[in-house]
């Protein structure tokens, strides 16, 4: 039996094993549906503290896993399919193996909804992202669209004209999602302009790793126009990796995990950190800290189930 074992190897997930196993707590990583997170699809991060050069989103995953690995972190390949959470030691099932734990943390992550067309997983990192926080800065005086229709949508959108030329906003519908005060201020600002219904149907050009140009389609018309821009953030939201822990852990409608004083969940001895229960902030940096909150409280945790 695992003293602790860790859902997820994000940021979160990754700081929490450095933590655990300086504790001696000897974790096990399961790697989760996407190894490393969403860093792992990510090109320069400059935002990360201590990097004045930035690194490379997949490097600084790399260096983080080797960290945990030199205290003594675990590693295990697999999706988690299961989990019963109902008494200790709770189960988890990943792949073939059933694993049993005193402690749990959830660092699942949430994954960002895609527009499903095949140029767009081509070009992510490579014109094509999902964060303007992370990626606002690359865009300096450039043409770029932002797809969504929401609030997300609004405030990237409002976010990016600090760098971008000009936003255009592309929706599929007529109305927005978005509350009032949001839309109004993207209204308002004369770099944004709205471009309704339409869909973006392909993004040029996969063969030149590069964002050149955009095929939108007229939702209504089915009309086809080709626009020219150098970048395309999808902000259609995210989706947390939670339907495993459905009936178990506390979430709330959107599906994040709700906790209580730091990185603790309703089932004591379960804990959770990073994009699993942060739908607000859904920064690196962010994630790491709750990754360390949740072992420190794990670890404590365990002292006092002793």
């Amino acid at each position: 039996m695992d003293k602790v074992i860790i859902i997820g190897s994000g940021c979160a997930g990754l700081t929490a094993a450095i933590y655990a196993a300086r504790a001696d707590l000897k974790p096990v990583v399961l790697d989760g549906y996407e190894p490393g997170g969403q860093l792992a699809l990510t090109t320069l991060v400059e935002n990360f503290p201590g990097f004045p050069d930035g690194i490379l989103g997949p490097e600084l995953i790399e260096n983080t896993r080797k960290q945990a690995q030199r205290f003594g972190a675990i590693f295990r390949a697999g999706a988690v399919s299961a989990v019963e959470l109902g008494q200790r030691p709770f189960k988890v099932t990943a792949g073939k193996e059933t694993y049993e734990c005193e402690s749990l943390i959830v660092a699942a992550g949430a994954s960002a909804r895609m527009l499903g067309i095949e140029s767009e997983r081509h070009l992510l990192g490579h014109g094509v992202s999902t964060c303007a926080t992370c990626d606002g800065y690359f865009f300096r005086d450039r043409d770029i669209i932002v797809v969504g229709g929401g609030d997300t949508a609004m405030e990237e959108a409002t976010f990016l004209t600090k760098f971008a030329k000009h936003v255009t906003l592309v929706h599929r519908r007529n109305e927005f999602r978005a509350s009032k005060i949001m839309l109004d201020r993207a209204r308002a600002n004369e770099k944004i302009t709205f471009m309704t219904p339409y869909a973006i149907e392909e993004v040029h050009d996969m063969d030149k790793k590069n964002v050149e140009m955009v095929t939108l389609r007229n939702t209504e018309t089915k009309e086809k126009t080709t626009m020219a821009v150098e970048g395309v953030f999808v902000a259609i939201g995210h989706d947390p990796n939670t339907k495993v822990f459905k009936g178990q852990l506390d979430m709330d409608a959107g599906g994040y995990l709700i906790t209580h004083d730091g990185p603790k969940t309703n089932v004591e001895g379960v804990f959770a950190a990073g994009d699993v229960q942060d739908h607000h902030y859904r920064q690196a940096v962010t994630a790491a800290g709750s990754g360390c909150m949740a072992a420190i409280e794990a670890e404590r945790f365990l002292s006092a189930a002793h």
